[in-house]
């Protein structure tokens, strides 16, 4: 049976999320797009929910809000036991940052909102964990460019909030290492070397770039470039992407779609045959509509809920009116019906992860993150 470390590398290696769109960041690959003479058929932000006009008038009902309420007063209880410990749990730095993230999404910043400090707290534990090389990961992490990618995103969205000098010197840190270490084939692997490549390594990095653009920091155009042609080549002929472009599994997945169709928008594109061929493959895939089929033969029935729902919030988050308003009420009723009575979410790579997951998909439709900005 494989141990909660093993659990947590396995899940971290499916994909990863943040920073949505920001003008002027990304040249936009298909700028025409929404209300702009585009030739995609898919409504995006701009015709949407994005900026609170769209099909979803009353995103938000008291019960969900009840329920976020409940879930970040469990995390800040767990975050005052366990952070000065070195980690929610002690566990991965990629975890302590999500629940960051879980916070920021709630509009607390460092030192101020209700959940201010517990976002100092780790803050303090990511810049703790950053080495001289730039990696922010535990000893011993067996893939720490998970790690680093989530603390890195972090890293960006907070310092787009305060621009704190020593925020921005680990910052910078983090992503030369992130520059330095991208392959030939334009993607990243789990460790820290530019050899192989997966899409699931390669989307994490790809949104700790983006969120560090948004805040103003410099990302080299070639980087992003190499990122989006390699992800575009790493989707299959039913519109689903594959874990990596030669060998290991050629399959489709919904997470790793879900995720590697988001990530395009990041990178500036924004409409086109990928974007299309993707929307419909996922609308395969709802909510109890599917996901158990995620195209890993070591996944069973709800295996991949709370990371792979993380990445497709997003997607549908930015495809907008339709997509959105056909996956959210699914998503928001299955999270009500998990949540336990503490407040808390389990599942997966254990309770403080779920939690964390689940509070930021529940909190999209606040529009609060840096990275959700239109």
């Amino acid at each position: 049976m494989a141990t909660r470390k093993q659990v947590v590398s396995i899940l971290l290696m499916g994909l990863a999320v943040s920073a949505l769109m920001l003008p002027g960041s990304m040249a936009a690959e298909g700028a025409a797009g929404a209300g702009g003479g585009g030739r995609s058929g898919i409504r995006t932000n701009a015709d949407s929910t994005m900026g609170g006009t769209g099909i979803l008038k009353d995103e938000l009902d008291d019960e969900t809000r009840e329920r976020t309420k409940r879930g970040l007063e469990w995390l800040a209880k767990h975050a005052a036991k366990d952070l000065g410990a070195g980690g929610y749990g002690s566990t991965s730095i990629a975890i302590t940052a999500l629940a960051g993230i879980a916070f920021l999404a709630g509009g607390n910043m460092p030192g101020e909102g209700p959940y201010g400090k517990e976002v100092d707290a780790v803050l303090d534990t990511v810049i703790k964990n950053t080495q001289e090389t730039g990696l922010i990961a535990k000893p011993g992490d067996g893939s720490p460019m998970y790690d680093h990618g989530f603390a890195t995103l972090f890293l960006a969205e907070v310092y787009g909030m305060t621009h704190r000098a020593d925020v921005k010197e680990k910052l910078q840190l983090a992503l030369r290492l992130i520059v330095s270490t991208q392959n030939k084939e334009g993607g990243w692997q789990y460790q820290p070397q530019p050899l192989t490549a997966d899409t699931s390594a390669t989307i994490c990095q790809v949104m700790a770039l983006r969120a560090a653009r948004n805040a103003g920091i410099h990302v080299p155009r070639t980087t992003i470039d190499n990122a989006m042609n390699y992800t575009k080549r790493c989707q299959n002929a039913d519109g689903g992407y594959r874990y990596m472009l030669t060998g290991g599994d050629s399959r489709s997945g919904w997470a790793r779609t879900s995720a590697s169709t988001v990530a395009l928008y990041y990178m500036g594109k924004y409409e086109g045959t990928e974007i299309e061929r993707a929307a419909e493959y996922l609308k395969r895939h709802l909510p109890g509509k599917g996901q158990a089929d995620d195209g890993d033969p070591g996944a069973v029935a709800g295996y991949m809920f709370f990371y792979g729902n993380y990445y497709m919030c997003q997607t549908m988050f930015m495809l907008g009116g339709e997509h959105w308003a056909a996956y959210w009420p699914l998503i928001k009723t299955e999270l009500v019906k998990r949540q336990q009575k503490d407040g808390n979410w389990t599942g997966e790579a254990g309770e403080v992860y779920a939690t964390s997951m689940a509070l930021i998909i529940l909190q999209v439709p606040n529009r609060l993150l840096p990275i959700l900005q239109k």
